[in-house]
C-alpha cells in the first residue's frame, strides 16, 4: 500500500503563488524513483483533470496547456516527495489538487494510468 498525503493548499489572491507538496510512504512502497508522479485537480461539478506530470528521474515534464509557463513541477527522490509550484494563479485554478503516483518510470497524463491517489489538498484562487 502507498500513501499519497499532500499539502500547501490554501486561499490566495489571483497572480499568487502556492507551492504544494506530495509526500509518499507505505510499507510496501519500494523505491520512491521507481514511479513517475502527477498532479490533477477537480473543480466542482467538473472531472478531475491533469495538470502536470514528472519522469522517475525528473528529467522530462509535462503540463496541460492551461498551466503551461505557469506552473513547475519538480520531485526530490531522497525526500520521496513531488512539488508543484504554481504562480500566476487565476480564478479558474481553483479546485482540489490531487497527488497521483503510477508504476511505472515514465510520465502519464490520463486518471487511469496511476495507481495510487492522495485525498487532495483545496486551492482557491479570489478574484
Amino acid at each position: 500500500q502507498v500513501q499519497l498525503v499532500e499539502s500547501g493548499g490554501g486561499l490566495v489572491q489571483a497572480g499568487g503563488s502556492l507551492r504544494l507538496a506530495c509526500a509518499a510512504s507505505g510499507r510496501t512502497f519500494s523505491t520512491f524513483s521507481t514511479y513517475a508522479m502527477g498532479w490533477f485537480r477537480q473543480a466542482p461539478g467538473k472531472e478531475r483533470e491533469f495538470v502536470a506530470a514528472i519522469i522517475w528521474s525528473g528529467a522530462r515534464t509535462y503540463y496541460a496547456d492551461s498551466v503551461k509557463g505557469r506552473f513547475t513541477i519538480s520531485r526530490d527522490n531522497t525526500k520521496n516527495t513531488v512539488y508543484v509550484q504554481m504562480n500566476s494563479l487565476k480564478p479558474e485554478d481553483t479546485a482540489v489538487y490531487y497527488c497521483a503516483a503510477k508504476r511505472a518510470t515514465g510520465g502519464a497524463t490520463r486518471t487511469s494510468d496511476y495507481d495510487y491517489w492522495g485525498q487532495g489538498t483545496q486551492v482557491t484562487v479570489s478574484s
